[in-house]
């Protein structure tokens, strides 16, 4: 009868366990024998981190647009630019006055355009929008300002053109991406364990410094040698004495 095969372990089986069990002990020894080569290396190697999560996003949208202005809704829309393949978006929509915040994301969809609902009438919104591919997200295009018509104020059916208003972006700090968030908590983790590292061997030098110390001060000086005294003549005689030993010869 045949033996059933063992399944054959996948890339991500004990092959690759082995090799980064293997890799993170040669970084401690290196860590441990020349510190400051370990340093250059984490320093490139956050440097990489931080360049791959960047080049790996998708480009960020441009020519945002909002079109068919009402009181109560109005109609986003942008380009993305030629490069990965885009599967979504994000909308982030606030006001002005910072009374409401609304952030719109959908997937698995290759609209540009969208519509944004249930908004004040004569108020100032401020967009901004994300392309999103299989990497991650892009970065937010520039912010872009519009404000909502007031109930009476109506546009001619005939000239949904002059509604379509085009607003520049305002160049202001974006917030930080997750990718991004991640990878400076990698760095941050990597030099905490350098540190950690550090002193841990520091507190080891310096408790063999101090135990050596103790052992040399704890050694007693030379006390002045004594003349040794002869044993007393008796117990020199008594010494010499030997208990009769009979021996018995059979023929």
């Amino acid at each position: 009868m045949a033996r059933p095969r063992a399944p054959h372990p996948g890339p991500g089986g004990p092959g690759l366990l082995f090799f980064l069990l293997l890799l993170l002990r040669l970084l401690l020894r290196l860590l441990l024998r020349r510190p400051a080569a370990c340093l250059l290396l984490l320093l490139l190697l956050s440097g990489d981190l931080w360049g791959l999560g960047r080049a790996n996003r998708p480009p960020s949208p441009v020519n945002v647009t909002v079109t068919q202005l009402k009181a109560n809704s109005a109609t986003v829309s942008w380009d993305v630019p030629e490069g990965d393949v885009i599967i979504g978006y994000a909308i982030s929509q606030q006001r002005q006055d910072g009374q409401m915040q609304r952030f719109i994301r959908e997937v698995n969809t290759t609209n540009r355009a969208c519509v944004l609902w249930d908004l004040a009438e004569d108020a100032d919104y401020v967009i901004q929008v994300q392309s999103i591919s299989l990497h991650g997200e892009s970065q937010a295009s520039k912010r872009v300002h519009f404000r909502t018509l007031k109930q009476s104020d109506r546009l001619p059916s005939n000239s949904s053109n002059q509604g379509d208003i085009t607003m520049e972006g305002l160049e202001k700090e974006r917030p930080l991406q997750t990718g991004e968030i991640v990878i400076i908590v990698a760095v941050l983790l990597m030099w905490a364990a350098v540190i950690a590292l550090f002193c841990k061997q520091y507190d080891i030098i310096k408790d063999s410094d101090s135990t050596n110390n103790a052992k040399e001060k704890a050694k007693p000086s030379s006390a002045p040698s004594t003349p040794e005294r002869p044993p007393p003549a008796g117990g020199l005689l008594r010494s010499k004495k030997k208990s009769p030993s009979v021996n018995i010869i059979e023929v």
